[in-house]
């Protein structure tokens, strides 16, 4: 409990550390234009919870950020499991992997500008960006189980579907929830700065366009802020998921 106490200080001391740093650059600089300081940022974000436009926009972005992370972690693990399984598929798409991960971001949002209607670009792009994550992973994990449990239960004759739940799954859990944390993170950025082409009506994406253009640094910083505590939320709820259910096991 003590250990746990000195934790949280030290990185709510962290925390402040940055914070004035942010503010004695803010100060050093002195153009608000360039760099607000964190305080009116923080009066911004005040402003901004209190509207209801700023949660429509909010839940709609978390919204697509969940669509598109839940697709790609769905087909990821699919196709990570059959290519791990069967070394023609993976050669098969090792080209395609490839090609999406050389593939930058801003192509990706272009692309599927041109596909799709703009609510649907953001899901899009983190599907292409985040499934190659969870495919290597998932891949990795299935090349890492120890192959005498599988020629044992080969030679117990035990069909292939209990191979996969019982000794495939539980070994490529630890790949996939690794995967998982690396997405979550990088989900909420590129689906973020879709929005801010494609420009749904309702998004977190679009209200930093707008503070651009009208020259808003302190509500493109609080929106910003906004972001990174929707990431980091969504983070330590999943770590703390992934904990109950390790202790119900």
């Amino acid at each position: 409990m003590k250990i746990s106490i000195i934790k949280k200080s030290r990185k709510i001391t962290i925390l402040i550390f940055w914070v004035l740093i942010w503010e004695l650059c803010s100060l050093f600089i002195n153009q608000p234009l360039f760099l607000p300081s964190p305080f009116e940022v923080l009066k911004v974000l005040m402003t901004l919870i209190g509207d209801d436009y700023f949660w429509k926009s909010v839940f709609s972005s978390i919204s697509r950020v969940i669509l598109g992370l839940f697709l790609s972690i769905v087909i990821g693990i699919i196709i990570g499991i059959t290519a791990g399984l069967n070394k023609f598929i993976e050669e098969l798409l090792n080209p395609l992997i490839v090609c999406i991960r050389a593939i930058p971001v801003m192509s990706i949002i272009i692309l599927a500008l041109v596909w799709f209607k703009s609510y649907y670009v953001s899901v899009f792009t983190a599907i292409l960006t985040c499934f190659p994550i969870i495919y290597t992973n998932v891949l990795h994990g299935i090349k890492s189980v120890d192959i005498k449990l599988i020629q044992m239960a080969n030679i117990y004759k035990v069909k292939k579907k209990y191979i996969i739940k019982d000794i495939y799954l539980p070994s490529i859990k630890h790949y996939i929830v690794s995967g998982i944390l690396m997405c979550l993170g990088l989900g909420f950025k590129v689906s973020v700065s879709s929005e801010v082409l494609s420009t749904p009506k309702y998004s977190i994406g679009l209200n930093l366009l707008n503070s651009k253009s009208m020259l808003e640094t302190s509500e493109l910083f609080a929106w910003t802020i906004v972001v990174i505590l929707l990431s980091f939320i969504f983070e330590i709820i999943f770590k703390n998921y992934i904990k109950i259910m390790d202790k119900e096991t």
